[in-house]
């Protein structure tokens, strides 16, 4: 499906319906997905050793930050100086599955229980990641609660730009409806099956080519 295929914004779905329904699918998902979650704390604590959840700052709606809950994937590995490794050093092999099967992001479900993030939505930043566009972009793109998934994500997830990811986030906000929610659930399946666009591209901050898609 391209971007003008994909029907107009639901504002009953948008307002009123898309939170709970998001926040009754999470709840369902956590107790089946449950033996799973503790069964890879418990491998990541047995081989890793230490807390085998990772706590990370985000930037949520509103621009508000919250704490995103991931599995982690790095060992605490330092040089003789006490400064952390590169992170290709202290990557370990579960890390290394968890994230090629994007398993790491699990625990999110969580986040989405609390309000702090939707199933579906535009991907929530990095702090550092803020300073690279205008307040007016970033207060556009986080009009909506983060996803665990979104249109960016089914439409290159790692392996375009920064400010192509804003164009599909901001173009999600003017699509933003049950059918488009489901769409980009399925698309997740085969991204994460196909294991596309894990690694982040090294140019991810380069600009956006004349041809792209603009919102």
């Amino acid at each position: 499906m391209k971007t003008h295929q994909l029907p107009p914004v639901s504002q009953l779905y948008k307002q009123h319906l898309k939170q709970p329904i998001e926040w009754s699918c999470a709840i369902i998902g956590f107790v089946l997905l449950l033996p799973l979650l503790l069964s890879i704390a418990l491998l990541l604590w047995l081989i890793q050793g230490g807390n085998p959840i990772f706590l990370q700052t985000r930037i949520g709606r509103y621009g508000i930050p919250f704490r995103l809950i991931k599995f982690r994937t790095m060992n605490e590995k330092r040089d003789r100086k006490g400064k952390l490794l590169p992170d290709e050093q202290r990557m370990t092999r579960i890390g290394s599955l968890l994230r090629r099967t994007s398993l790491d992001e699990l625990p999110e479900i969580i986040n989405v229980i609390r309000g702090d993030m939707a199933l579906i939505g535009p991907r929530p930043w990095i702090p550092e990641q803020m300073q690279h566009f205008s307040q007016h972009t970033r207060e556009r793109r986080m009009k909506l609660r983060p996803g665990i998934s979104g249109l960016a994500q089914v439409l290159g997830r790692n392996d375009i730009p920064f400010r192509q990811r804003i164009c599909y986030d901001l173009i999600y906000q003017r699509h933003l409806a049950p059918q488009t929610d489901l769409w980009i659930l399925w698309q997740t399946f085969s991204k994460v099956l196909k294991h596309d666009g894990i690694e982040q591209t090294s140019e991810a901050f380069r600009p956006l080519r004349k041809n792209s898609n603009t919102p």
